[in-house]
C-alpha cells in the first residue's frame, strides 16, 4: 500500500467519482481506477458500490475513509516535521557545561537562542571536563562548554576558544594575608583546597605545576568535585584555592580573591561538540556564540 493509493481513494470519495478526481489531481482517470482497484485487491474488501452514474461508499469503505485520511495527515505531519528539522526550527539540544565558567553568559546565551528557535527543546547539564568527554562518548550531549580537549579527542571534536581564563587565590575573609596580590612562593606553607584532580586533570594540573615552578607542592587539606565546595571549604577556613577566574561569578560569602604575582598562566575555557554530529539546530547555536563572542569574553572575564 502506497500513499498514492490512500491519495486516489480518497479523491474519488471527496469528488464523488473518478472522472472529477481525475480532473481535480491532473492524473489521467485509467491510473486512479487502477489504483483504488490495486487497493481494493490488496485490502481483500470492495470500498466502492460503483453504477453508471456515481460511485459511493461500502460499508467497508466508510469505515476504511477515516483511517485514509488521518494516515495521510500524519504522513503530511511527519514530511513537514522532517523539513522543519532540515531548516532548524525543531530538534533538540543537550547542552555539558561547566558551572562557574559558564554563569556569566550561559542564561543569557540560552534565551536568545530559545528566542530565535523556539521549536527546539534545550536540555542542559552540569558536568565536570571529566563527566563531559564521557557524556560525549555515550552520545548524552551535543556541544559541552569546558576546559581544553586532551589530545586523543582532537581527531573526533571539533573546539572554539571562548576566552581564557586568569588564575586567582581565593583566601577567607579573615585571613593574615593581606593586600590585593600575593607572591606565588609565599602560599608553600598554606593549606591548599584543590577541585579533585579526576574532574579536571588539566586545571589541577596547572596549579600543581605552578606551585612546582615557584618551589614547593601543594600541601592539598582537601579535594572536593565542587567548584563551589572548594570556595565553601575556604570561607570555612580550611585552607587557600588557586582558582580560575571565572570562580568569582559563584556566591563567596567570606572569600577573598586575590591577584597573583606572577600573573602568567591562563587557562582557556572553550566549546566543543563532535565533529560528526553537528545537526542544524547545532549548527545554529554554533552560529549565535560567534556572534555573541565579544560579549561572552567581556562578561566572563569582567571586561
Amino acid at each position: 500500500m502506497e500513499l498514492r493509493h490512500l491519495r486516489y481513494f480518497t479523491a474519488v470519495v471527496q469528488w464523488q467519482g473518478y472522472r472529477e478526481a481525475s480532473r481535480r489531481l491532473h492524473v489521467a482517470q485509467p491510473a486512479i481506477s487502477q489504483a483504488v482497484a490495486d487497493l481494493e485487491s490488496e485490502l481483500g474488501v470492495n470500498l466502492f458500490l460503483r453504477n453508471k452514474r456515481r460511485v459511493s461508499l461500502t460499508p467497508e469503505g466508510e469505515v476504511f475513509h477515516p483511517e485514509a485520511l488521518l494516515t495521510l495527515a500524519q504522513a503530511q505531519r511527519a514530511a513537514e516535521s522532517a523539513r522543519r528539522a532540515a531548516r532548524g526550527e525543531v530538534g533538540s539540544l543537550r547542552l555539558g557545561f561547566l558551572g562557574a565558567a559558564s554563569y556569566a553568559f550561559l542564561p543569557e546565551l540560552v534565551r536568545q537562542y530559545r528566542a530565535q528557535r523556539p521549536g527546539v527543546k534545550i536540555t542542559l547539564r552540569e558536568l565536570t571536563p571529566t563527566q563531559q568527554a564521557q557524556a560525549f562518548a555515550k552520545g548524552e550531549i551535543d556541544v559541552g562548554f569546558t576546559r581544553t580537549l586532551s589530545s586523543e579527542c582532537e581527531r573526533d571534536y571539533a573546539s572554539r576558544l571562548l576566552y581564557r581564563d586568569p588564575l586567582l587565590l581565593a583566601v577567607p575573609q579573615a585571613s593574615h594575608i593581606k593586600g590585593e596580590s600575593v607572591s606565588i612562593a609565599r602560599l608553600a606553607n598554606e593549606p591548599f583546597v584543590l577541585f579533585h584532580r579526576e574532574g579536571a586533570p588539566k586545571v589541577f594540573d596547572t596549579i600543581t605545576g605552578l606551585c612546582n615552578e615557584h618551589g614547593f607542592a601543594p600541601k592539598v587539606a582537601q579535594q572536593p568535585d565542587l567548584m563551589q565546595s572548594v570556595l565553601t571549604l575556604v570561607s570555612a577556613e580550611a585552607g587557600v584555592a588557586i582558582v580560575p577566574a571565572s570562580a568569582r561569578h559563584l556566591w563567596a560569602g567570606g572569600v577573598r580573591f586575590l591577584r597573583l604575582r606572577p600573573d602568567k598562566v591562563r587557562v582557556d575555557f572553550v566549546v566543543v561538540w563532535p565533529k560528526q554530529r553537528v545537526s542544524v539546530a547545532l549548527q545554529s547555536f554554533l552560529d549565535l556564540l560567534q556572534a555573541e563572542a565579544k560579549n561572552i569574553a567581556r562578561k566572563s572575564l569582567g571586561a
